[in-house]
């Protein structure tokens, strides 16, 4: 039932009058509410006791403007109602509803939760949930999605055995952030390989994609803390921390706190990357980590595409040059590099002049050989990004290089 469906109230109201024994769809697997005023009291006529996927889509309008306080309570109701002994998916569509009044529904959704049995996969809202119903999520044993928001209950020792389902997608939303990462270290910490299994050991192998949606106040803080506890899920695919820096929250601050070392033991330990997003490159180039963090990126995820990470421009031509000399990475200058051909470098300041364009142009090929293009802000990273094209013409190739090995490339 979408918000084009043609249906109106009064046939709404002939279904309700005139509903055979056992409903008008008794056999309905899947079922797609957008919200209506026409629809809104006659959802549970689409009800049935097989339904294995529930998806709700907010209407359009509420995007701005105040939804109106009557219909709360209704929603409620109605999704309190949930049939749910076959239901397998349950999605909440947020997309541009930030501002919603999601809390007012945590005690029904939550209700929902609680009878939902081990066929239950993936659950994907805004709505925060009780700890009660958090408890029964991370019993669940085939539960591959979730979105969760606010920190986690309080979890301890006394409470193990606590092992968290092998969870392919983990969702961190507003306030989430802080505590589940602070709880997953402490589990980590303190897990005993005489434990048997461990809270963790399930999803460490388990988890593809990780994603940071903690928009709270402060903001969270890309430091060495934060990576070591996301190297725990060694076999994650895509990490992407939706941290617009500078924070507002943090006066202005710059929120990403790793160096070239952070980095190359995230990297190192996380090599199934194809996408990294650490948050929004900012303007401020305070941060500790230089061009040549790129290199260890490139040669320890040979399956990145996508990359997103803080880089200090302030004396990029000299990083590039000792990037070629530096023991650090002696081992790592021969060997393969990934296939990323666009970086996205944000707000990131650049300056520089034309034979600096031309040595850090030939730096970047030499870290990602197929890279085609950098995506900025500041004007210049066009100009390096047209350098880059002449660096890999034939005419160019050996001219542009500060002596990587380019033949060992990841196919």
């Amino acid at each position: 039932m979408y918000d084009s469906c043609p249906l109106r109230e009064d046939t709404f109201r002939k279904l309700r009058l005139n509903s055979p024994a056992g409903g008008w769809f008794p056999a309905l697997q899947e079922l797609h509410w957008c919200i209506t005023k026409y629809n809104l009291p006659y959802v549970d006529l689409f009800f049935s006791p097989l339904l294995k996927e529930i998806r709700i889509f907010m209407p359009q309008a509420w995007r701005f403007s105040e939804v109106p306080r009557d219909v709360l309570p209704v929603i409620a109701s109605t999704i309190s109602m949930f049939p749910t002994s076959t239901l397998e998916l349950l999605v909440i569509d947020a997309t541009y509803h930030h501002t919603l009044p999601w809390a007012y529904f945590k005690d029904s959704l939550s209700s929902v939760i609680l009878r939902c049995g081990p066929s239950f996969t993936q659950f994907t809202s805004p709505v925060p949930l009780s700890d009660a119903a958090i408890d029964h999520l991370i019993s669940l044993p085939h539960l591959r999605t979730w979105r969760v928001e606010g920190p986690p209950p309080t979890y301890s020792t006394s409470r193990l055995p606590l092992v968290f389902p092998p969870l392919a997608e983990f969702t961190l939303g507003k306030g989430a952030a802080r505590g589940w990462l602070s709880l997953f270290e402490r589990l980590e910490r303190g897990a005993s390989a005489t434990q048997g299994v461990t809270p963790l050991a399930k999803v460490k192998g388990s988890l593809k994609y990780l994603e940071v949606l903690d928009f709270s106040t402060p903001c969270p803080i890309v430091g060495g803390s934060y990576a070591s506890t996301v190297q725990i899920f060694w076999n994650l695919a895509h990490l992407d921390v939706g941290i617009n820096c500078p924070c507002e929250y943090n006066e202005g601050q710059c929120t990403f706190k790793l160096n070239d070392d952070n980095v190359t033991e995230f990297a190192t330990a996380l090599s199934q990357l194809e996408t990294l997003f650490l948050g929004r490159p900012c303007f401020q180039n305070t941060c500790a980590t230089t061009v040549a963090c790129l290199l260890p990126i490139s040669v320890r995820c040979p399956k990145l595409e996508e990359l997103e990470i803080h880089f200090n421009t302030t004396n990029i031509v000299e990083d590039i040059k000792n990037l070629s000399v530096d023991p650090r990475y002696e081992d790592l200058r021969s060997l393969p590099r990934c296939i990323l051909s666009y970086l996205d470098v944000h707000r990131t300041p650049l300056a520089l002049d034309k034979p600096g364009f031309e040595i850090v142009a030939g730096g970047m090929v030499d870290i990602f050989p197929f890279l085609e293009h950098c995506q900025g802000r500041d004007p210049p990273w066009n100009e390096l990004s047209t350098e880059i094209k002449k660096c890999k013409l034939p005419n160019h190739v050996g001219k542009c290089s500060l002596g990587f090995p380019l033949a060992l490339i990841h196919s």
